[in-house]
């Protein structure tokens, strides 16, 4: 197995404090890996280094190149897709508008057709609901509708923070089947998630960030027997009692 994306010794700093320090993450290809952990841990700081966003110092690989030197467009035209915790979609335009943003990065001509339809087939609220204002969804609507956007950019590495952030359990198993679905088509993926339960059924592998620093790694299994996920981010129970 290939690496994709290598991240080594990162280190990330607001003003004088040190928010993330000398992490180490890697992303094989066409795999899932996950990085738990609490509030404040440095999660989404991570991800926004990696997608260019933040200052932070280390090395990043991508694809066996430098991230340092690429920009947040070049990244995204090079296959790097964010999802950020927030959606940032546009609340005033339309399912449909908010989808074709999503493929200005798209690399031949017929390529956005036929990935717009792909995502149709994935989330079908979307389709029926394509002329709708983003800002009238529900909040799995929007959900699916960030993670459609970013599929319209054809990503090779999806990088998701906190996706099941505010919603419904039926609707978290919804977009975590997605997630698992990508990886069959391809894409790799590194996901931010506090439901340590849903995320570790999924991924391959995992990172444990306390306080800016890896406190554990290991296969996705290993993590979720752990005594110390296990109490910390399982409710005391294995990962196997369901998301």
């Amino acid at each position: 197995m290939s690496t994709l994306l290598e991240v080594q010794d990162l280190s990330v700093s607001y003003g004088k404090v040190e928010a993330v320090h000398r992490v180490s993450v890697g992303v094989g290809e066409g795999r899932i890996v996950t990085v738990i952990g609490p509030n404040g841990a440095g999660k989404t700081t991570l991800l926004a280094a990696i997608m260019g966003l933040l200052p932070a110092r280390g090395r990043m690989l991508y694809r066996g190149g430098p991230l340092a030197a690429l920009t947040v467009e070049q990244r995204v035209a090079a296959g790097l897709v964010l999802v950020p915790e927030k959606r940032e979609l546009f609340a005033t335009m339309t399912v449909a508008d908010n989808l074709e943003l999503g493929a200005f990065a798209a690399r031949r001509a017929g390529a956005a057709a036929a990935t717009l339809q792909d995502v149709y087939r994935r989330f079908p609220r979307l389709e029926e609901r394509r002329d709708q204002l983003a800002g009238t969804l529900s909040g799995g609507e929007r959900q699916m509708l960030a993670l459609g956007r970013a599929l319209m950019a054809r990503p090779r590495l999806l990088m998701l923070d906190e996706p099941s952030l505010g919603l419904a359990p039926l609707i978290v198993r919804e977009i975590f089947a997605i997630v698992a679905e990508l990886k069959a088509t391809g894409v790799s993926i590194l996901l931010v998630e506090q439901n340590a339960r849903a995320a570790l059924q999924i991924a391959d592998y995992g990172y444990v960030l306390e306080t800016g620093d890896l406190a554990l790694e290991g296969p996705s299994e290993a993590l979720a027997s752990n005594p110390r996920v296990a109490e910390t981010y399982l409710g005391g129970r294995g990962a196997a009692a369901g998301a």
